[in-house]
């Protein structure tokens, strides 16, 4: 009873880190297969039909009940929402990676949670209490992270010697890979600034269209539509849209299912339940896994900059959800534990009680 109490309460957090561990698998997968030679906006495009047609049969079924009736204006705004964290927000976010390394990409990731909280303090999301010690611990968590990011993406410090060859070594190369980091930095910049605004968005639509299943669907029919007609325009040869039985293959089909279906639900549901601002604190763990990964087993550089950067961003990460743990509600949630436990208590004695009296009064 004890440890289904504690997953209970921190359900949310335990989903957010499996979410971060699967983001952490998609840097190197599909940097393999853009090195394999798939075109990234292609890739994107097939990654979200797959994910559409997953999460499709679940909607239907589990939703099917409660999901509510879709209006024009809730189209539209699935439409923009589908831009913000899909066609637009992916493919200047998979560029990027093309042009730069999983290790900058995943570190300026980072930067999202900054900005979510304060468009959420702005749009009063999020609510920040500067005579409270919570309230301080939001706002010094934050900008300890950004610390963090700032600390891992422009300071290196010593490199770190490798223990052993790398146990799988990616191989660069094909037509479309090239270093650019002057237009990878300012494309992952971009991205970050949509994604952030994808988060805060999703508050929102969830008020009006509860239904995550659903949500997550729409978003990938949607935004693979999108990106196919930008594709279309980008890329003209039928070539580019052909793929084997390869890491593209698998690499289309781990982003489909894993990341666009259940991580997305994922977001969706805690964002329901804690917010965007909640959502977007763990994005820091991803950085620290893929530089612990890219070091230890595909042999990458590692520099003490990037150790440094992640005990930051680990501090501010804490400080952050610490700050947005309301023990009102705790206390909240005890009392009505306690009052549930002496109603219970009480229904079960009251019988007795009258059975005993009956009893007292049927005597001679």
């Amino acid at each position: 009873m004890a440890i289904m109490g504690i997953f209970k309460k921190f359900k949310p957090h335990f989903l957010m880190v499996l979410a971060q561990i699967c983001y952490t698998f998609l840097y190197f997968i599909t940097e393999a297969s853009f090195n394999h030679g798939m075109n990234p906006h292609v890739y994107i495009t097939y990654r979200h039909i797959v994910g559409g047609l997953v999460m499709l049969p679940f909607a239907y079924f589990l939703e099917r009940q409660t999901r509510p009736k879709l209006t024009l204006a809730l189209l539209l705004e699935i439409f923009v929402l589908s831009l913000m964290g899909v066609s637009l927000t992916l493919n200047m976010y998979f560029v990027s990676l093309n042009f730069t390394s999983p290790t900058f990409v995943s570190s300026m990731v980072n930067t999202i949670a900054a900005l979510t909280f304060v468009l959420a303090v702005i749009l009063r999301l999020e609510v920040v209490n500067v005579g409270d010690p919570r309230g301080i611990a939001k706002i010094l968590g934050t900008l300890v992270s950004l610390a963090g990011v700032m600390t891992m993406t422009l300071y290196k410090g010593a490199c770190l010697k490798n223990l052993w060859q790398p146990l799988i070594y990616i191989q660069r190369g094909g037509s479309f890979v090239h270093e650019n980091w002057l237009k990878g930095s300012i494309l992952t910049v971009a991205s970050c600034i949509t994604w952030s605004i994808w988060y805060i968005m999703q508050a929102y639509t969830l008020k009006r269209y509860p239904a995550q299943l659903s949500l997550t669907t729409w978003m990938s029919f949607v935004g693979a539509a999108q990106s196919a007609f930008y594709t279309v325009i980008v890329q003209h040869k039928r070539a580019a849209w052909t793929i084997g039985f390869n890491i593209d293959f698998w690499s289309t089909i781990y982003g489909g299912i894993v990341i666009s279906g259940l991580v997305v639900f994922i977001q969706l549901w805690c964002t329901e339940q804690k917010g965007p601002v909640f959502v977007t604190m763990f994005n820091p763990l991803s950085t620290i896994l893929v530089a612990i990964l890219a070091y230890f087993v595909f042999g990458e550089k590692l520099y003490m900059g990037s150790i440094i950067g992640a005990v930051i961003v680990i501090v501010g990460l804490y400080l952050l959800l610490w700050g947005k743990e309301d023990p009102k509600s705790e206390r909240n949630d005890e009392e009505k534990c306690s009052t549930i436990k002496r109603e219970q208590h009480e229904d079960h004695l009251i019988p007795k009680l009258a059975s005993n009296a009956n009893g007292f009064r049927a005597q001679p």
